[in-house]
């Protein structure tokens, strides 16, 4: 594999604009894949939107448009929220695409003609939220089918189906085997416990025109469309160039294929990404070499409810759309907040109060407060350039040592996808450098000849450690990392690798700018 490949899932249009939990998993996706490409890794990051299947058809009837025309309105909603959220996506995938209904359609076609996929009739209870059709295997104890599956109606109708229990033996091998393919390894049980589920349950993966014709046309019968599920999820290999046409512009699929991640919620783990996604991908002959690590995420909360995109009031939606967010906060602090607070694969509680706090102590006061004392008092007392001292002591030596355990620390993590626990590291260290600068006074330094060397040595320290955080902190908040690295007038930082970060960054007679805030403080109160 000559490159690695991030992607995150597609989006469904149930309310038409993104959310939090969307805005989450998009900032996620960026920020490891900024990361990897900090480590020297090549990659490539695929997001985009589901544009298919029942919900949206109805939703489009309801405000009296075509669904392709509604899905082109609602997928602008989600372009902007990621241009104000500054991600930098490699491929844009949209199942309207021509490129991936012609892969859908090969893809549906070779299954059929290898015996894969059949046709009966079947009479049973659908869930008109999930899309998909039940069994007794999804009722309570009571015998009722719970709330998350919405409103559940029975059906008695002919569709196609395709094989997965065929498949399901080689799955639960496959998973109890594996380590990585489901991160965090807590939710490996739930997906075993599914597997078992599905032993004897093969997938429906079409739907009748005359019930829903917004979908991809099955290429042996014209009279159905494709299940949404069974579109969706091959969106990952199709943009990624699989089967493309000749003369298409998509990647060429061997050099992004095995993908390292797919990035998804944990409401969409079981049963469509980890038993449906790995069954189709079996199916079509991949290996399991092939076969991509789930990385789910946790819910975002308001007063400890999930954030449902189908059950907000008009105020939280408001409260949680990320473009509201950065019109108030910024970018910066919209994205600091998304991966400061939440550790990877829990749950959180999205708290307004949470984020200012956070934005306010950690970067204003605490990043902010170092920038600006290291910087104006080189350029103060120094006259802005880094100069050379033979001074040293203990206080020097065990900040120069602390960035050496903050670096592997950071790294560390950030190779689990643990993003909130290298941000803990890093704002650790710069607290330990402010600590640092209020025990070594260097505006008392100033004030005596006999001090140069001392007052030397403590600024060129601060101006290394500003050099260091703003490599380790650029995938998250890469716009103010950039504005403090123009202060440092250092734009050699951009292209650092991290195995080449340490200590001696910033040569003697190296000359700064005058600083200026990075972190202005905000407050809900202003807002």
């Amino acid at each position: 594999m000559s490159d690695t490949f991030y992607t995150t899932t597609a989006i469904d249009y149930t309310n038409g604009k993104p959310h939090i939990g969307h805005a989450y998993e998009k900032v996620l996706a960026d920020v490891i894949t900024r990361y990897k490409k900090l480590s020297g890794n090549k990659t490539y990051f695929l997001t985009g939107v589901d544009q298919h299947g029942q919900k949206v058809q109805q939703t489009a009837e309801k405000e009296g448009v075509h669904p392709a025309t509604y899905v082109r309105k609602t997928t602008k909603n989600f372009t902007n929220a990621w241009k104000s959220l500054e991600l930098e996506f490699d491929g844009w995938a949209e199942t309207m695409d021509d490129n991936h209904k012609a892969c859908v359609a090969d893809i549906l076609q070779k299954l059929y003609d290898e015996g894969q996929i059949y046709k009966k009739q079947y009479k049973g209870f659908y869930s008109i939220k999930q899309e998909q059709f039940l069994t007794d295997k999804e009722r309570d104890e009571e015998g009722n089918f719970g709330p998350e599956w919405g409103i559940v109606e029975e059906r008695d109708e002919e569709n196609y189906y395709f094989k997965l229990s065929d498949h399901v033996e080689w799955l639960r091998t496959f998973v109890e085997k594996s380590e990585d393919f489901i991160i965090p390894s807590f939710r490996k049980a739930d997906v075993v416990n599914a597997i078992e589920r599905a032993e004897d349950t093969d997938l429906c993966i079409s739907r009748p025109k005359e019930r829903l014709r917004w979908g991809i046309e099955l290429p042996f019968d014209s009279e159905f469309v494709t299940f949404v599920w069974f579109d969706a999820l091959i969106n990952y290999i199709s943009f990624a160039g699989y089967n493309k046409p000749e003369g298409s512009d998509l990647p060429g699929f061997d050099k992004l294929w095995p993908a390292n991640l797919h990035i998804i919620g944990k409401d969409i783990l079981i049963p469509s990404h980890s038993i449906y996604w790995p069954c189709m991908l079996h199916a079509i002959g991949f290996s399991d070499e092939q076969m991509p690590s789930l990385l789910v995420h946790g819910f975002w909360n308001i007063n400890s409810g999930k954030v449902s995109k189908s059950e907000m009031t008009p105020e939280q939606a408001a409260m949680l759309d990320p473009v509201n967010l950065v019109e108030k906060f910024g970018a910066d602090c919209v994205r600091y907040y998304l991966v400061r607070d939440i550790h990877t694969g829990k749950d959180s509680n999205f708290d307004p109060e949470r984020l200012v706090m956070l934005f306010n102590t950690e970067l204003a006061n605490n990043l902010g407060n170092l920038c600006n004392r290291g910087l104006s008092m080189t350029k103060r007392f120094l006259n802005g350039a880094k100069a050379e001292s033979d001074y040293d002591d203990e206080l020097s030596q065990d900040l120069r040592a602390q960035s050496i355990t903050t670096i592997a620390t950071y790294q560390e993590a950030m190779e689990r996808y643990a993003v909130s626990e290298a941000l803990e590291a890093v704002i650790k260290y710069i607290t330990l450098c402010n600590q640092y600068t209020d025990k070594q006074a260097p505006w008392s330094l100033a004030k005596d000849e006999t001090k140069m060397a001392e007052l030397t040595t403590v600024l060129g320290h601060l101006t290394e450690v500003v050099a260091i955080v703003s490599v380790l902190l650029k995938p998250v908040i890469p716009a103010a990392c950039e504005r403090i690295q123009k202060q440092l007038k250092a734009d050699f930082l951009a292209g650092i690798n991290i195995d080449d970060l340490k200590w001696g960054l910033i040569p003697v007679g190296h000359e700064v700018a005058k600083p200026k805030p990075v972190f202005p403080r905000i407050s809900l109160e202003e807002e």
